[in-house]
């Protein structure tokens, strides 16, 4: 039996000016319990705004939004207070004044006082917070005496204490450094699925999205341009915006012939995934490729086209940037154990028996072209 829905949006719609072009454009999803849902995209996609809608810090020019199967704007309107849930802002938003404990208490402390939670029950869920973020001892520190990470820890408390149906998270690794980023967004996936909680979060970083989210909506110009699983998104993009931005992938021109597609490196015999510019137009023999980076296998050939421009060496792996004929940049990673120098020629093979394809983009008229000859 699937879990039931926390949250649920139709057709949300914000516009800020009537001139401009609407910040959040007919949105629609839905959540379900226990699931933490990503929202990625460029900065002024419109995440942000989409997680205020939600939150009640805007009213929408159109749409609902429904928590927990009660509607909180739309035909009715429910203020961020009484929405039932739980937020971990940007900049953490701590009490300078108060000490962690109270901190985390404060937002107990208001339910107390409109008598939705017993008084005595304020200490215990208190100090059941401060041990799910593992905090124990620093209960009396202030937040100027904690650690960026220790701070998130204390807002993501704060937010988790009072058990709403929702906690909504606004970049909440941002302000954190490499190492403490990588280590606490899986410590709060963790938390958060101890609790069994249901969260959106707003990042720009796709590896993030990637690695937290059980589903993740990927916005473009206001708009849901696809929402699936991480895998999904990742390895089955619905448009060249979600390629480019989510996988990174590279993308070379390419024309259909006898011995597969022909392209400036060399000529791939693989087959084309269904898609809907293949469906629209079964005809279309011209377009490019879309090739993922760790699908590319390289060799070193000094007849071969592509040139080596630079390398780097992320740990794991290597990263190389690859010079075709004409000038286009490729990337590609490999592991360790091949290593290939600045400077030398290489010969490109696809390691996938098959590849997505997308029609070429239609460019300006003013805007320089790289002419490609294929067989």
């Amino acid at each position: 039996m699937s879990a039931p829905v926390v949250l649920r949006i139709e057709n949300l719609t914000r516009q800020f000016a009537p001139n401009a072009s609407p910040a959040v454009d007919g949105v629609s999803l839905s959540l379900r319990q226990g699931e933490l849902l990503g929202l990625l995209g460029p900065s002024g996609c419109g995440k942000t705004t989409l997680l205020r809608l939600i939150a009640g810090f805007e009213q929408p020019n159109a749409g609902t939004i429904e928590l927990a199967g009660r509607p909180v704007c739309g035909s009715c309107w429910v203020t961020p207070e009484q929405r039932d849930v739980g937020i971990v802002f940007q900049d953490y938003a701590l009490f300078p004044h108060l000490t962690v404990e109270k901190n985390i208490a404060f937002g107990l402390q208001h339910l107390a006082r409109k008598k939705a939670l017993p008084a005595k029950a304020v200490e215990s869920r208190t100090a059941e917070a401060i041990a799910l973020v593992g905090l124990q001892g620093l209960e009396k520190r202030y937040p100027h005496e904690l650690s960026g990470g220790q701070q998130q820890r204390v807002a993501l408390a704060r937010a988790l204490a009072p058990r709403p149906s929702l906690i909504l998270l606004d970049e909440p690794f941002s302000n954190l450094d490499v190492q403490v980023r990588l280590y606490l967004r899986q410590e709060v996936r963790d938390i958060l699925k101890q609790v069994g909680a249901s969260g959106v979060f707003v990042t720009h970083d796709q590896e993030e999205a990637l690695a937290i989210a059980d589903q993740v909506a990927v916005m473009r110009q206001g708009q849901v341009e696809q929402m699936g699983t991480p895998e999904e998104v990742y390895s089955q993009p619905v448009s060249r915006f979600i390629a480019e931005f989510v996988t990174q992938a590279n993308f070379i021109p390419a024309r259909r012939s006898g011995a597969g597609w022909e392209t400036e490196v060399g000529c791939f015999d693989v087959a084309i995934e269904p898609c809907e510019a293949l469906k629209e137009s079964p005809e279309l023999t011209a377009g490019d490729l879309m090739i993922r980076q760790e699908d590319l296998h390289l060799e070193a050939d000094e007849s071969a086209p592509l040139l080596v421009r630079d390398r780097q060496f992320l740990g794991r792996e290597y990263k190389y940037c690859l010079l075709t004929p004409s000038g286009r940049t490729l990337h590609a990673r490999t592991t360790i154990g091949q290593r290939i120098d600045i400077g030398d020629h290489v010969r490109a093979s696809i390691k996938q028996p098959h590849l997505r394809f997308f029609p070429a983009p239609v460019r300006a008229v003013n805007s320089p072209a790289r002419s490609l000859s294929v067989a």
